[in-house]
């Protein structure tokens, strides 16, 4: 399954070619796309896959990697490819072989052991891997910086909010937010520059790790003011369930939005605070589910009893919900719930891992 085609790739055309010269001279290849938060490499990665999907007859294929270990990637890979037992490596390798030629993106890689154990035992397969990661330290691939669109020309990918455009750092998910917000009424540029000079956003300090970027959490706060209630806590529960990202219906009931869910996720939608990676499936950038997650609280048992249940009426939804099912296992052991950990094992014999 692959994220649907970006609507807007501002200022992407260059790297996008100079990628896909890349990949077309020397195909099968190993790219890594790598950046620091927010700097639009899983949108670059998207891009990359549409334009060259009518070469690949075994198609494209997208997998949320995260911090995963060895033997869940492996799994992940044997449930998105159906090739049977899903820890066995020989099964996976004669599936993607008979896949043709393909593109796999391992989207957000955090594990470079992992990552590199599970190239190097796939390697001579006709399959490209595009990798996307704040840093890869990752021998056999061909590292591709990304930096945010046209910082190096000095142009604003946005024309309504070109004035905030350095002071943002062009960072994407911090102009989106802000370009939306004026573009949308609810602020004028002039006004939100003076917003974000007040609360510090040209101040030098250290931050804490690659996802906590000032300019995104300070545009996450101002548009923090202008949703509802349910809205935040969609958010919230966006910032901390386990899986990658949920169906409406079911963030709907865990954020308890009731009839509100449709206004408050369009709501969402407007100010460009949520993400859709397939059609009806929402997510949070992960510069944002940090700031959302420092200022929100999480209910993982109510995550997890969501989607033990939902999986176990529904195991047809597995492909879509594996993180999902991945999370509940991490949850299951954490806690030391024995009741907990034996739905999770029946439910992994109910999908035949």
């Amino acid at each position: 399954m692959f994220p649907p085609r970006p609507v807007a790739l501002h200022g992407r055309r260059r790297e996008l070619e100079t990628l896909a010269a890349a990949i077309g001279r020397a195909h099968p290849t190993r790219i890594a796309l790598v950046g620091a938060g927010g700097s639009g490499k899983t949108t670059l990665a998207c891009a990359l896959g549409h334009r060259l999907r009518p070469g690949l007859s075994g198609g494209i294929h997208w997998i949320r990697v995260g911090a995963w270990d060895m033997r869940t990637l492996v799994g992940m890979l044997a449930l998105r490819f159906r090739s049977g037992n899903p820890h066995s490596l020989k099964a996976l390798r004669r599936r993607l072989e008979a896949q043709g030629p393909a593109l796999i993106v391992l989207d957000n890689h955090e594990d470079d052991r992992a990552v590199a154990a599970l190239l190097d035992a796939l390697r001579g397969l006709p399959i490209t891997w595009v990798i996307t990661a704040r840093r890869c330290l990752i021998a056999g691939v061909t590292i591709f910086p990304v930096a945010p669109p046209l910082v190096i020309s000095g142009e604003s990918p946005f024309p309504a909010i070109a004035a905030l455009t350095q002071l943002l750092r062009w960072n994407p998910v911090a102009l989106e937010i802000a370009n939306a917000a004026v573009t949308g009424g609810s602020i004028d540029a002039e006004a939100l520059r003076r917003w974000l000079l007040a609360r510090g956003v040209d101040r030098v300090h250290a931050i804490a790790h690659e996802d906590d970027l000032p300019e995104v959490a300070l545009m996450v706060a101002w548009a923090w003011t202008q949703l509802s209630p349910a809205a935040r806590r969609m958010m919230a529960v966006l910032a901390h369930a386990g899986g990658d990202h949920l169906d409406e219906a079911s963030l709907a009931t865990l954020a308890r939005a009731g009839t509100q869910a449709p206004d408050a996720l369009a709501a969402l939608r407007a100010l460009r605070l949520v993400q859709e990676p397939l059609p009806g499936r929402i997510a949070l950038h992960a510069t944002v589910r940090h700031v959302v997650a420092g200022r929100t609280r999480a209910a993982p048992q109510r995550y997890f009893d969501h989607y033990v249940t939902l999986l176990e009426q529904h195991p047809e939804r597995l492909d879509l919900e594996q993180t999902h099912l991945f999370a509940a296992m991490d949850h299951a052991h954490d806690t030391g719930s024995l009741e907990d950990a034996l739905r999770v094992q029946a439910l992994l014999a109910q999908v035949g891992l």
